[in-house]
């Protein structure tokens, strides 16, 4: 048997049983979805969202698990990649580009792979999330090293590209961890932390766009702000390694600042202006009266830590 017809044999293997999970089932509460007057349909809805938090929460432990994987692989130099077709592969790229704005990460360190490249974020690449060996080529191209650590997104669990990625990534050494929507998911079993939201039948039948990608988009919150406050990139609930890249983020760096240290707007926007728009260091320089190159360095041997360039302790846990 040659390589693609073993691949499709493996494919018409999950696809037989892909009626049974759970996010493909039908949902009775809302069998009657074409009937519904408008606010009972939205009701509906909303009512269904409500389950998706409670099943966020009981995979916290997995997916504090994960956090400490992330967190490892930022710390030795390694990156942050998420892997996934259609929109869970959408959800991971929109995390990851909103990384550098919001944590001046590097566009590197946090990245986002999509089945079907890029282009696929606007239009659906046919095929693409079927080949697992797409996703070989795609971590290959990025250089996927042991020092990673790589999030495959997979609502059903199942998704051939998602477990190309994961079983070539486990190969290469890297961290691995799973997203999934349902119990006993196949990605699960490639995966070093698998995380499992269950979230149920959707309101549209087999739509998880809906719940499951909400899930998903929770689980990635979760992972990039929790690592990125581990990292030092918070203080506080502050978002201080904001890039001031537009005149509302210059206002919020200014703000921060203000927040952070107690000074008055004219001292923050001075503290800010001689450290080159870099909240972080206008915050050290003002709460310790270093120069901006004292607090600059303090920083630079805080391992970029406030708390640790100004001598207020580091959070634990």
């Amino acid at each position: 048997m040659d390589t693609s017809t073993a691949r499709s044999t493996a494919l018409s293997t999950d696809l037989s049983t892909l009626g049974t999970l759970g996010t493909e089932t039908r949902n009775e509460r809302t069998a009657h979805l074409d009937g519904m007057p408008v606010a009972d349909l939205l009701t509906a809805m909303n009512d269904e969202d409500q389950t998706v938090a409670l099943a966020v929460r009981r995979a916290l432990p997995r997916i504090a698990e994960a956090v400490a994987a992330a967190e490892a692989a930022l710390r030795r130099g390694g990156r942050l990649i998420y892997l996934g077709a259609g929109t869970s592969g959408r959800i991971g790229l929109l995390d990851a580009v909103e990384c550098p704005p919001t944590f001046g990460t590097a566009p590197e360190q946090v990245m986002g792979l999509l089945a079907g490249g890029p282009g696929a974020f606007i239009t659906a690449v046919e095929g693409a999330e079927d080949d697992p060996e797409l996703a070989v080529a795609d971590l290959e191209a990025a250089g996927l090293s042991s020092a990673d650590v790589l999030v495959g997104l997979a609502a059903s669990g199942r998704t051939p590209y998602v477990i190309g990625g994961l079983r070539h990534a486990r190969a290469t050494g890297a961290a691995t961890v799973s997203v999934a929507c349902n119990a006993d998911a196949e990605v699960s079993r490639h995966a070093d932390v698998a995380i499992e939201v269950v979230t149920g039948p959707e309101v549209l039948t087999g739509s998880t766009r809906l719940k499951a990608g909400t899930a998903e988009k929770l689980v990635c919150n979760m992972l990039s702000t929790a690592t990125m406050v581990r990292l030092g990139k918070v203080y506080g609930n502050l978002m201080v390694d904001v890039r001031a890249t537009n005149a509302k983020l210059v206002d919020r760096a200014r703000r921060i600042v203000v927040q952070a240290t107690g000074a008055e707007p004219d001292d923050a926007e001075r503290a800010l202006a001689q450290a080159g728009g870099h909240a972080k260091t206008a915050i050290v320089m003002l709460l310790t009266g270093m120069t901006c190159d004292e607090a600059a360095e303090a920083l630079r041997r805080g391992d970029g830590s406030i708390r640790s360039a100004t001598g207020t302790g580091t959070f634990t846990g």
